[in-house]
Parts: C-alpha cells; structure tokens; sequence
C-alpha cells in the first residue's frame, strides 16, 4: 500500500463538500494531520509501527495553536465485513496499544475505565478521542474505503470549551451530519453524559453492549 496514494484517498474522503464533520475539514486543509500505513488492523505488525508513530506524533505535537491535528491510522487487507467485526477489531487494535504502553501512565484528564463517562483511550500520556472509518459503516461520514482510526487529541477540545467555541462547532457538525445522513447518530451523546467508548466505531450501541477493553491494573 503506498503511503502517497493513501493519503491522497484520505483527503479526497474528507475534502467532499458533503463530508459533516468541519473539524476533519479545518484538519486536512492545514494539513494537521499525521498519517500513517500499517498491516491488517489489529495485527502484531500494524500495532509495533502504529505505537512507535503514535508515541512520536503524542510526545511532539504542539495542541497550543488554532489549529486542529490529528494522527490517522489506516490499515492494509481487507477491512472487516460488518460493523460488528469492525468495531471488535478496533478494540482489539486499541488493547494491544494499551498492552505496549508500559511506561508512562494514563492522562489523568480522563478515565481509563471504559465505563466510566469521563473515559477517554490513553496513549503515552495523552487522551484521545478515536474514530473508526471503514467501508462497512452505516454512518456515511465515515465510509472510508479502508479501515482507519483518527487518533484525535483531547486536549483541543478542551481548549475549544475553555474559549466558547465549542458548542457551535459540534452543532454545525450535527446538524451536517444529520442532513448527509437523514437520520439522527445513536451513537452520539455530549460529553460527560455517557462513556465516549460507544462512538469510536460509529456502531449505534446496543443497550447491552460492554465494552471489551481491560485498563492494566497499577
């Protein structure tokens, strides 16, 4: 899979003037992301290069800016065939992150459980808030030809509350959102009102589901 080409179908991906979400948009245009290529999602391969880049994008990237950043993930093979394998191998993918994230601890800004509403992933001392894309998803925002995880830093949002701006952003994203879709985002819930965990695949939540990911113990 080359890198250039890849690249060029994320940003056409995100670059359509339907595509909801205004953040990836800001994202693309300043070109504030980070992007990578790795083995089948989930697979020892892809999780050995995907931490080494995760932990370099963590440790440098500047969040004290306007501008958006984020580190994107996409993944080689033949992407899952359901939402529901979809979303398993993501949390597989984001346990063996975790399982090789042994030296430092988790951001104290959130909850490394995933029960929790103040959970967040946490990797190399940073929160993130993840977002599965696959060709499978019933969400057309993040209908992707591949699999991909968008690793988006936590801290942004964060800044975005603290100077009022928030709230207008995520309305104007929803509102894109449910005009594309034609239909309101089960998924979805404002921060705090329930574990984020439930949105990083795009799956509407089952009333049962549990999320499968085990925080080490310290």
């Amino acid at each position: 899979m080359n890198r250039v080409s890849v690249e060029d179908e994320f940003r056409s991906f995100v670059e359509q003037p339907v595509f909801p979400c205004l953040a990836g948009k800001g994202l693309v245009r300043q070109r504030g992301y980070t992007l990578g290529a790795y083995d089948s999602l989930g697979s020892e391969s892809a999780t050995a290069e995907l931490a080494n880049d995760l932990r370099s994008f963590a440790s440098t990237v500047r969040l004290d800016g306007q501008s958006f950043v984020a580190f994107v993930a996409v993944f080689r093979g033949r992407p899952p065939l359901s939402e529901g394998s979809f979303e398993r191998s993501l949390w597989s993918q984001l346990q063996s992150l975790h399982d090789t994230d042994t030296e430092t601890e988790w951001d104290a800004t959130v909850s490394s459980n995933p029960e929790d509403s103040n959970f967040g992933f946490s990797f190399s001392g940073r929160a993130f808030f993840v977002v599965g894309l696959h060709p499978g998803s019933s969400r057309i925002a993040r209908r992707f030809s591949r699999s991909a995880l968008v690793f988006n830093p936590h801290a942004q949002f964060d800044r975005l509350r603290q100077e009022g701006r928030f709230d207008r952003l995520r309305s104007a994203i929803r509102e894109r959102d449910l005009a594309l879709q034609e239909a309101p985002n089960a998924s979805l819930a404002d921060f705090g009102a329930r574990s984020e965990a439930q949105q990083y695949s795009g799956k509407a939540a089952d009333p049962e589901w549990r999320c499968p990911f085990q925080p080490r113990r310290k």
